[in-house]
């Protein structure tokens, strides 16, 4: 316990420094991201010790030209007697006339403690390229802003870091990702990547038998932009059906629901509402999701993991 409260502090004093040296800059978000903790925590690798993949598919803000759709898949397992995990995500994330479609390579070394509690290190090292199409606006007349004249494209390297402490019912990750300042531009003065903060806790209340209610934060940071937290509430139902809500701070409600199909596949689907004023210029976000493990112990068939 005091590796695991050390490493905690370590690990707050990583998402200080990383927040208070970028600009602003907001990653991808994902309404499912229960279902995609390997997007934001590289600790996470390895952790349902099994060989897991999950795809996921977000259309933001629906009527709105340009709106944010985001295509990720990601891969994870255990290795070295379930010490280590090693995983990997792709992502395709598309902004209006921005595109950026990356990479990510992430390990984790694992220490079994009290009561076969887990807790990870984890660290990430991600490729991108990321495109911005300036010259295909139309900015009327007179618009011959210098920064719109030329188009972008830069291959941009970047890593990150994080812990992952988790038990049958209960996990807290801590992580940053996109440590590296790096300029989007040729300009000292144009847009840089931004350092991310995540913080992120659940637990599983057993109800009954048939009924375990799942509870989820995630709270993410980054200098120029409010923290937003994103609480979540799910109840299983006899381990093979979730419904759940969601409320994104200064953003959305959301609603989704979860089939566990066979011991192997899993298929999520989510729904945004706008609680801003942008509820009048668009129809929701739809978000699918779809995991498959291609290999379990008889264990795992049996008690599902949450998470």
């Amino acid at each position: 316990m005091v590796r695991f409260l050390r490493a905690i502090i370590f690990s707050l004093g990583l998402l200080t420094i990383a927040a208070d040296a970028a600009n602003a800059q907001q990653n991808a978000m994902y309404s499912q991201y229960v279902f995609n903790t390997l997007a934001y925590n590289p600790a996470y690798a390895g952790s349902r010790n099994v060989f897991s993949a999950t795809a996921l598919y977000r259309n933001q803000w629906s009527g709105i030209k340009g709106a944010p759709t985001t295509a990720t898949l990601t891969a994870d397992a255990p290795f070295k007697g379930d010490k280590i995990g090693l995983g990997i995500q792709l992502i395709n994330d598309e902004l209006g006339v921005t595109k950026t479609t990356g990479a990510a390579l992430s390990g984790a070394y694992r220490i079994t403690m009290q009561n076969d509690a887990k807790l990870s290190f984890g660290l990430q090292g991600s490729i991108s390229k990321f495109a911005a199409n300036f010259t295909s606006l139309d900015l009327g007349s007179g618009g011959n802003d210098p920064i719109y004249q030329q188009d972008i494209n830069k291959v941009l390297y970047n890593f990150g870091s994080g812990i992952y402490y988790s038990t049958e019912r209960l996990y807290i990750g801590v992580s940053v990702l996109d440590m590296l300042n790096n300029r989007l531009g040729e300009d000292a003065s144009e847009a840089r990547q931004s350092g991310h903060a995540y913080v992120a806790t659940g637990y599983v209340f057993p109800l009954s038998e048939d009924f375990n209610l799942k509870t989820a934060v995630l709270l993410k940071g980054v200098k120029g932009a409010p923290v937003q937290a994103d609480l979540n509430l799910t109840l299983w139902i006899k381990d093979i059906l979730a419904i759940g809500g969601e409320y994104r701070t200064s953003a959305d409600i959301s609603g989704s629901m979860e089939v566990r199909v066979t011991p192997q596949v899993r298929l999520g689907y989510a729904y945004d509402r706008s609680t801003t004023s942008l509820k009048s210029f668009n129809t929701g976000s739809h978000e699918f999701m779809i995991r498959y493990v291609f290999s379990f112990d008889q264990s795992n068939a049996l008690s599902p993991r949450y998470f």
